[in-house]
């Protein structure tokens, strides 16, 4: 029960902070760019992207990625041409609409999330301070893991990058401060 309410606790505090980061700070919203003719562009995308999902610009098909002379002749075809990575939904976002379906995910992530690392705080018999270095820590994991290969590999811009830096290690410090004062709060009595 009590690494359920410090998973609440948690959970709570990085849904606020995440709302703070994106609403009140610039964190979220780090190396975003508004682009001017913006139908233009989604009717564009709209010709080439065939349904939801994931899109590269240029790409090649996967199964042509083991033909050398294939690769070869894509690589010198792409060589300095412009690059986007698309993420297309056709029938528009539904966050325009309702921001409530949104949120609920959000939070239901981040209580998830929460609740892992609320179990990892309770293995152990440690201070408040190395139960919110620990919480730190799986921040920075978490960014390591995640936003750090899509800035290598998908081209991330760097300023979002360490926006999703800032957002995931100070959100977790948050959070881990809270879980680690219930969590001790409960190791004291226990006393």
């Amino acid at each position: 029960m009590r690494i359920a309410i410090a998973a609440i606790i948690g959970g709570i505090v990085m849904f606020i902070w995440g709302a703070v980061a994106h609403m009140a700070l610039p964190i979220g919203e780090a190396g975003f760019r508004f682009p001017p003719q913006q139908e233009a562009v989604l009717d564009a995308i709209g010709q080439s992207a065939t349904e939801p999902g994931v899109y590269m610009y240029p790409s090649m098909e996967m199964e042509k990625y083991g033909d050398e002379a294939a690769m070869k002749a894509f690589l010198e075809e792409s060589r300095g041409k412009a690059y986007a990575f698309v993420v297309y939904q056709p029938d528009g976002n539904p966050a325009t609409t309702s921001m409530a379906p949104n949120l609920g995910k959000q939070f239901v992530s981040v209580l998830l999330a929460s609740a892992v690392l609320a179990w990892i705080l309770s293995l152990g018999a440690w201070s408040f301070g190395r139960r919110v270095l620990v919480a730190g820590a799986a921040g920075l994991f978490s960014w390591l893991a995640i936003s750090v290969p899509y800035w290598n590999w998908y081209m991330f811009p760097l300023t979002f990058t360490l926006g999703a830096l800032a957002e995931q290690v100070i959100g977790w410090l948050l959070a881990g401060a809270a879980m680690a004062w219930w969590l001790g709060r409960k190791d004291a009595a226990g006393r």
